[in-house]
């Protein structure tokens, strides 16, 4: 189809507002798009930022929580009177008192050098265990005392009691007086085991 010239001057505003528009239409559409996607990403660093902060806190409260056990069992060792260096003293007061409360007949101890204990996994490098092993020797009215005996040892605190061995004998020995002349004797090994923790604050 053939155009005169006239009528192509009447076409050409019309088509010169339909470039614009066509050109504006695709302009309006790539910005849409790139604000679409931009919001995408502010959304997905959002989310992420969010999963971020929440692993945060979780690990924050983890270590809150053992913080507290830990600081719970310290609490407990230091009642314990087991934290820090041997108390050889506050022992052999202890293992007098018990002989006196039991009313033991005879009873002897030896507490020998304090050694260090082999590595303990998962302690703090600061952190180090020994133990000073004792030996005693009783006479015993009856295998009651020996029990009674150790339950006091580990009553007393002052270190954490290891029993590693024990073993009665009979004294072959006829009681003079039934019920109050011993006929049996134990010995035992024992580690008194102590914590000493070289970065704590004086």
């Amino acid at each position: 189809m053939n155009l005169s010239a006239r009528e192509v001057r009447q076409l050409a505003l019309p088509l010169a507002a339909f470039m614009v528009l066509l050109t504006a239409g695709a302009w309006l559409v790539f910005w849409v798009q790139d604000k679409s996607a931009a919001e995408a990403r502010l959304l997905a660093q959002a989310r992420l930022e969010r999963t971020q902060v929440k692993e945060r806190l979780m690990r924050i409260a983890e270590e809150e929580r053992e913080v507290k056990e830990k600081l719970k069992v310290y609490q407990q060792l230091k009642a314990l009177g087991i934290l820090g260096e041997e108390q050889r003293l506050e022992w052999a007061d202890a293992m007098s008192r018990i002989r006196s409360e039991l009313e033991l007949p005879d009873l002897r101890y030896r507490v020998e050098r304090q050694r260090p204990l082999a590595s303990v996994p998962g302690k703090p490098g600061t952190v180090d265990f020994y133990a000073s092993a004792m030996r005693v020797e009783l006479a015993l009215l009856h295998e009651g005392d020996l029990f009674g005996l150790l339950w006091a040892l580990r009553s007393s605190g002052k270190a954490y009691y290891a029993v590693r061995r024990c073993a009665i004998t009979r004294t072959g020995v006829a009681a003079a007086t039934p019920n109050l002349s011993p006929r049996l004797r134990a010995e035992c090994e024992i580690d008194l085991i102590t914590i000493v923790d070289h970065g704590a604050k004086a």
